[in-house]
């Protein structure tokens, strides 16, 4: 004999439903849920690693900044043993050579940091500035001895400072015009002279 469905074998099959919709949606839910905390973590975590790389970035071009900027003191220094205008504080080139060797060490070893951490931008512009600076040295070692060309290349390490910092600035993200250049003599040491 065959089973007759009655009231009670409906029931049965529509608790069956509502248990089987209510786990769905349980199931349902507990997969959003996760989905969307894990999500939230990834972003967050993202958005941390991104901050702390902007932090090393600006951290190895300030570094990189100062060793250069440490450079062309020096230069300048014994620039103005050998006579050339606009600089003060002579270093004779004996003492100053050393000290010299010892900054484009420096350097170089941060170099390598913006190698690792720098955009391709900031890379050429943090080079064409350390080049400029070599060129200026040349007048310190006496392999220059040009009053015109010492301004020339002072200028230039200028405007190759000024390109690094904007490069710099553009890639870390830094709203707002740059800084007025830092050409170089400055106007008011022409004035005096």
């Amino acid at each position: 004999m065959l089973p007759v469905s009655g009231p009670s074998n409906m029931q049965g099959d529509a608790v069956f439903v509502d248990q089987l919709a209510t786990l769905l949606g349980v199931a349902v839910g507990a997969a959003g849920s996760y989905a969307t905390t894990t999500l939230t973590e990834r972003t967050r975590w993202r958005r941390v690693q991104a901050e702390r790389w902007q932090e090393k970035k600006f951290d190895v071009y300030a570094r990189y900044g100062n060793a250069l900027k440490e450079q062309i003191w020096i230069t300048q220094r014994i620039g103005a043993a050998l006579g050339y205008a606009n600089v003060v504080d002579p270093l004779e080139p004996a003492a100053g050579l050393q000290l010299l060797a010892e900054a484009e060490a420096r350097r170089a070893t941060l170099w390598e940091s913006v190698l690792l951490v720098g955009d391709a931008g900031t890379v050429v512009a943090a080079r064409s500035w350390h080049e400029a600076v070599w060129t200026l040295e040349l007048h310190a070692r006496e392999q220059r001895d040009d009053v015109e060309g010492w301004i020339r290349d002072s200028q230039r390490v200028s405007r190759r400072r000024d390109s690094f910092y904007a490069a710099a600035r553009s890639e870390l993200g830094v709203v707002g015009p740059p800084p007025p250049s830092g050409n170089w003599p400055r106007e008011w040491r022409q004035e005096q002279d």
